[in-house]
Parts: C-alpha cells; structure tokens; sequence
C-alpha cells in the first residue's frame, strides 16, 4: 500500500474495509464495524487494498538423480557380489560390500587390499586364486596395516575408552543383552506399546533375560526364535516373518571385516573395558576377528528397518532402536564408533537391497498388509487412526522412544558419535538406487522421485569419516526423512487420497523446512506442518487439510486458501509472513488456548470468505461475554460467511487490521 500521511492512515484502512465488506455481503453472525474515527481530508482518495493471488510457481520441481551407474555400480544391484571365499569377488571394485565402506580407506590402510584374512580361494577365470593374509589381528606388529589418519583412528579408540569407564549399571545390562540375545528379539522392544502384540503374533522368544551372578555360567547363545515363526507354520503372520528372514540375504558383514582387517578396540587399548560378563565371549583367533565393521550394528539396523517397513507407525522409533543398539556396541568395548558407522552403513544399503531388488520386492506388499491387519486386530484398534495413536499411547516412562525430540537428538548424535567433519562440508547429497524403497509405506502418498528428494534435502552434511561413500548411504538420515521435506528447492505438491487410510489420511512434516520452494496440498487427506519452517514460495491450499501446528509452519510466503480447511493448531499466534487470502466455499479452523494459541497474524493483507470454525484446546474455555483477537493483519478485507463455536454465539467485529470476536452463551 503506498504511504499515506500519519492522520489519515487509519481512516483509509478502515474505509477500505467497510467498502470491501459491503461488497462481499455481511456474515451470518452480523456485527459492525468499528466507528470511523476523524473526518478526512476531502481530498483523500484511500487506494483499494490488493488481494493476492495464488503464489507463482517456480516452474520445476527438485530431483535426486541417481548416480552414474558405470562410475558408481549400485549396491541394491550388485549385492549378491557380497561373497567372502570367491576370488571374483576378493576387491573394493568387485565386491559391492565392502566398495560401500571404502571411506574407511582414507584413515586406515589394510595390510592387503583383498578380502583374505583367514579366507583362501581358487583361480577363477581371469580372477587370480587368493591365499589367506599373513595379519595377525594384533594392532602395531609387523603385519599390521597402515594409520593415515591417526587424529581420527586415536579419537576412534579414544571414545571406546571414555565410554566404557564412564559405564553405568543400566547401560552394562543394556549392551550384554544386546550382544548375546537374538537382534531381532533385542530391538523388538522399539515398538512400544506393540511389543507384546508383535511378539505374539511373530512368536518370537529368547532364552537370554539377564547377565548370572557367576559370568562363567552365563549362556553365550540364544536358543530362542530370534525373529519368530515363518511361512505356513505361522499362517496369520508368517509373510511378515519371511520379509523379517531375508532382509539379511547377501548382507554378511563377513567380507568387509576380512578385506579391512581393522583390530577390536579392546585389541587397541587396554584402557578399554569390555563387560565383564562378555569377557568369555572375546574371539582368541584375531587373524578371524577384525572389528571394522559391526555385524551386530548392521543385523539390527536391516531388522529395524525390515519392522519399520511393515508397521511405518513405528519407523522413527525402530530405527532410533536399530542405532541404540549399535551405540552399546561400543558401550559393550566390543567395537568402536567407525565399526558402528561402518555397520548402519552397510545395514541400511542391504536392507534397501531387499526391498528393492532383492526376494522381498514379490513378498513386501503382502507382508505389509499382514503386519496391519492383525496388530490392528490384536490390540483393538478400529481403524487406521486408532492404529497410529495406539502405537504412540505409551509416555517415556513405559516408551524409551516416546519423546520424539530426544529421539532424534540421540538419533544424529548416533550418526556421527562426535567426529568432526575432515574434508569437504558442502558436497551436494546424493541418493542411492533404492533408497527411496526404504520410505514407501512411512510416506506413501508421496511417489519415488519425492522420496528421493526427501532423502537428499534430510541428509547428514559432508566432510564426516566414513560416511561420504560416493552412492550416499552414508550420510541418509532415516529418522528425519520420515519427517517429510528439509527443503523445497523446487514446486512441491502433494495429493494424499485419504480414502486409503493410515499416512495417506493423516500425517506430519516436523523438519525445519527451507528453500525458495512453493507447497501445494492437494488430495481429501490432512498434512500438518510442525517445523519452524523458512521456506519462500508460499502455499496454496486446493483440497482437504492443511494444519500449523507450530508458530512457522507456512514459511515466509503467502498463503492461499482456494479449496479445503486450513487448520491453525499451534501452541502460539500461527504467524504469515506474507498474505493470506481465502475463498468462498473454504473453512478456516483456528484451535484457541492459553498463550494465543490458534490465533492468526498475518503480516501482509488478509482477505477473508469463506467460514470459520473456532474451536477449544483442552483447558481453554472463554467465559460468555469475553471477547478475543482472533485474527490480526497488515489490512483486513471481506468478511467470513459464517462464524461458528461450540456452546456460543459469537459476534464479529471486524476493522481494518483486526477481527475480534465476542462469546455469547
């Protein structure tokens, strides 16, 4: 709006309103103005107040293109060449699990670059026969490999040694049951309040429950159902346990620890203090036993996904629990922090594999619809939504996942376990082939190319050891991705169909979403917006719902509501930082409480049709007679056709900056 002087400015404001309302029709609920205040120049002529259209789109969309495939040959189609005692198979060029860890190369220097501690293998073809290593195991002799970067190799033995001295009792028994029980008995506790049902319907057991008084006694192999009953012995759950059982083909972590031939970090440092009730379980044949990578670490971060995969109501929580267990690795003195890494790498490319291209792509489908057929069914739930907040009924006294902003502190610290960044920060992410197989049911109203997107904008920065493997599964952070975009650096839109239930009816983006990108929601579902997002493009509305939940949710551009129900749900003043502009046929629902929870501010003009819904938080009530601010504005124009709230008649004032409501009972 041009400048005007300081006496007439409110007057034309106001003007501008009573003209614009007049135009559109009073609402249902009546009201007036306030009185215009002054006489005016006579020579005053106010400007209309303009009303924003849609936001401009940019006119492309972002991408996450795979890798050259010739340059960089994709894991999910080369793990079957994940063999330890096949001489084609001996190299970092030809065997994909260990060419996946190769950062491991630029901080350690094997003694041999073959995969042949305690492993021989006859000629085949033009692949030379491989004759068992000389490495002794032992850290410093003579057949030792070489240290290239001993800053980050010490901090590596280092965090080991910190770690176990500073070990408590609860995380003692943490790491024993850990190492000795099944994994996918141990990380099975991630689902929270679907525990015992999983367990039931899986008939999954153990037989190691706690660490004997006399160490020496205590049973250093599980004879339990690690991961339950398959196939047709367990008609009602048995897909869903086959998925569970091969998520781990091709997945050894084998050839990677005889090709890297990196000692335990017990081996390292006598400062190191295993658990004491594991010292028997500690290998006597070092030349057997290298440390990089942590085949446990691996096992549990493919099963966390494999049930994250089937119940996506509990994929933050099951790959938070996938990386727990890797951390009491090294709580254990078992491994380092670069074992674990290691191991949530290759973990993560394998149990994509799987999914992807691997036996579980003709099983997935059916396995899925099995999981939430009968957890639905076992613990009462009607119907999607009821799933979804059973799932996450537990408080973290009874839920060690139940607190997501902690859960996902733990989970980023657990990426990088304090390693400061070594080389280049600022290398674009990149995605593997595959990985977008890994979010499919946590957001499947989204298509590949999206959840590839997803991946790239959550993505760990560059420069980490280990972690900057030339596919990218090194720097996929699972956990954040399953809170939807970090970016839009490109037009986004979403249609979810909420006909089809679970994510596709209702579900939250809780990143700091960036970029000069525009959201458009379209679909009959609901997307709830949870970030202290920045982006710049704005959002349009064009069908179903749309829900702030927090202060920033829109971002810093307008907002247009064409079609649908925009939700303002926030514990605070929801804040627009642009326009916002609603048409008639359209609902806006502000959910009032304490602290101007639910109300509206919009920076730029505010136009106004359409309804408007006002509803209570629990414990906020107004009394009849209080009035209160519901929307405030740069200028406010046209007038909603109908008000409602439950239990009171509400009468609207509106001015040229303001609506304020009265409650009558």
């Amino acid at each position: 709006m041009p400048s005007l002087p300081s006496f007439s400015r409110p007057f034309a404001i106001t003007l501008v309103a009573v003209l614009c309302l007049s135009a559109c029709g009073g609402g249902s609920d009546g009201g007036a103005l306030f009185p215009i205040v002054g006489t005016p120049p006579a020579t005053t002529n106010p400007p209309a107040v303009v009303v924003a259209g849609p936001p401009k789109d940019l006119g492309f969309t972002d991408t996450a293109p795979v890798p050259d495939p010739v340059a960089v040959p994709p894991f999910v189609d080369n793990v079957a060449t994940n063999q330890r005692g096949d001489a084609r198979y001996a190299t970092k060029e030809t065997n994909a699990g260990v060419r996946v860890l190769a950062g491991f190369l630029d901080f350690w220097q094997p003694s041999t670059l073959l995969v042949d501690a305690g492993v021989s293998a006859p000629a085949q073809g033009s692949f030379p026969a491989i004759v068992t290593s000389t490495w002794s195991g032992i850290p410093g002799d003579a057949t030792d490999g070489r240290i290239l970067n001993a800053a980050v190799l010490n901090s590596n033995v280092q965090y080991v040694v910190d770690a176990t001295n500073a070990r408590t009792s609860a995380q003692e028994l943490a790491a024993y049951l850990d190492d000795r029980r099944g994994k996918g008995y141990s990380i099975s506790d991630g689902m929270g309040p679907l525990t015992d049902a999983w367990r039931s319907a899986t008939q999954q057991s153990t037989t190691i429950t706690g660490i004997a008084a006399d160490a020496t006694t205590v049973l250093y192999n599980d004879t339990g159902k690690d991961i339950g009953v398959p196939g047709a012995a367990n008609p009602t759950f048995g897909t869903v346990v086959d998925l569970l059982n091969n998520i781990g083909e091709n997945a050894s972590t084998e050839p990677a620890k005889r090709y890297y031939k990196y000692a335990r970090p017990w081996r390292w440092s006598s400062s190191v203090k295993v658990v004491p009730a594991l010292e028997p379980a500690k290998s006597s044949t070092p030349t057997t036993d290298g440390g990089f990578v942590s085949g446990h670490t691996a096992e549990a971060v493919r099963k966390a996904i494999a049930f994250g995969y089937v119940v996506p109501q509990r994929f933050q929580e099951m790959v938070a629990r996938g990386l727990e267990l890797g951390e009491n690795r090294i709580l254990s003195g078992m491994h380092s922090p670069l074992d674990v890494i290691g191991g949530r790498v290759q973990g993560q490319a394998a149990a994509a594999a799987s999914l992807a291209t691997g036996a579980n792509v003709a099983r997935k489908s059916a396995a899925y619809e099995q999981a939430q057929s009968v957890l639905m069914t076992a613990v009462g739930a009607s119907d999607a939504a009821a799933f979804n907040s059973f799932a996450h009924s537990q408080d973290a006294a009874a839920d060690r996942f139940a607190d997501h902003a902690a859960s996902k502190a733990d989970y980023l610290r657990r990426l990088t376990f304090g390693f400061k960044q070594v080389a280049d920060a600022a290398k674009p992410a990149v995605v593997p082939k595959g990985a977008e197989v890994l979010l499919e049911t946590r957001l499947p109203y989204l298509d590949a190319a999206q959840r590839r997107v997803v991946l790239k904008t959550t993505a760990v920065a560059s420069g980490y050891p280990v972690m900057d493997d030339p596919e990218g599964w090194g720097r996929l952070n699972l956990f954040d991705a399953a809170d939807g975009y970090g970016a839009f650096n490109g037009d986004v839109v979403v249609t979810m169909d909420a006909s089809l239930g679970g994510f596709n009816a209702m579900d939250s983006w809780r990143n700091n979403i960036s970029g000069a990108g525009k959201l458009t929601k379209k679909g009959s579902g609901t997307l709830a917006l949870g970030g202290s997002n920045s982006y710049a493009g704005g959002t349009q509305l064009v069908e179903g719902t749309l829900q702030a939940d927090t202060a920033e949710a829109f971002g810093n551009g307008n907002v247009y509501v064409g079609g649908g129900t925009l939700v303002c749900n926030a514990p605070s003043t929801v804040r627009m930082a642009g326009a916002y502009t609603q048409l008639a046929g359209t609902t806006l629902q502000l959910n009032l409480g304490g602290g101007g929870a639910g109300r509206l501010n919009v920076a730029g003009v505010a136009a106004l049709d359409g309804t408007l819904n006002l509803s209570f938080k629990p414990g906020f009530v107004p009394s009849a007679g209080d009035t209160l601010t519901v929307i405030s504005s740069g200028a406010l124009t046209g007038r909603f056709s109908a008000i409602s709230a439950p239990g009171f008649k509400v009468t609207p004032t509106y001015t040229g900056t303001q609506l304020i409501v009265r409650f009558d009972a």
